[in-house]
C-alpha cells in the first residue's frame, strides 16, 4: 500500500484535501503538511518528519506530492527520500494538482512507490489541457 503526503507552501494542501472530500469523498491514504510563516522551516521539518513516520506505518512506501520543485517542502521531502535511514521508501513528485490528488486513489494499492509515482504522472498528464472551441456540423437528419 502507498500512502500519500501532500506538502505545500501555505494552506494549499489543506484546501485541496478539503475540496477532494467534496468531489470524491474521503481519501484515507492522504495526509497533508504545510509550510506556514508562523511555524517556519524548522516547524515544517518537524511536522513533515512526524507525518512521514505516521504515513509510513503499515505502508510499502510514501509518495510525497509537492507544490513545486526546489521549494522547502520539496527539499525536505527529498532529504528523507534520499536518506538510507528512511523506511519505507519515499518518492517525491512536484506539481501537485487537483486531478493528481483525486487519482492518487488509483495508485494506493500498489507496493512499489517509485512505480506508483510514474503511474500517477501518466494518469495526470492527460488532464492538463488547453480549452479550445469545438465546431461541429449539425446533420440535417434529426
Amino acid at each position: 500500500m502507498i500512502n500519500v503526503i501532500v506538502a505545500t507552501h501555505g494552506p494549499l494542501a489543506e484546501a485541496m484535501l478539503a475540496s477532494s472530500r467534496m468531489v470524491y469523498g474521503e481519501l484515507p491514504h492522504v495526509s497533508v503538511v504545510t509550510l506556514s510563516e508562523q511555524r517556519g522551516i524548522e516547524g515544517f521539518k518537524r511536522d513533515f518528519a512526524r507525518e512521514l513516520v505516521h504515513a509510513g506505518q503499515n505502508a510499502d512506501g510514501v509518495l510525497v506530492l509537492c507544490d513545486m520543485q526546489s521549494g522547502t517542502p520539496w527539499n525536505i521531502a527529498c532529504q528523507h527520500a534520499f536518506s538510507e535511514l528512511t523506511t519505507p521508501p519515499v518518492a517525491v513528485v512536484a506539481g501537485v494538482n487537483f486531478p493528481m490528488l483525486l487519482q492518487s486513489e488509483e495508485i494506493a494499492q500498489l507496493t512499489d512507490v517509485h512505480a506508483a509515482a510514474v503511474h500517477l504522472l501518466e494518469l495526470t498528464v492527460p488532464t492538463l489541457i488547453i480549452a479550445a472551441p469545438v465546431f461541429s456540423n449539425q446533420s440535417d437528419d434529426f
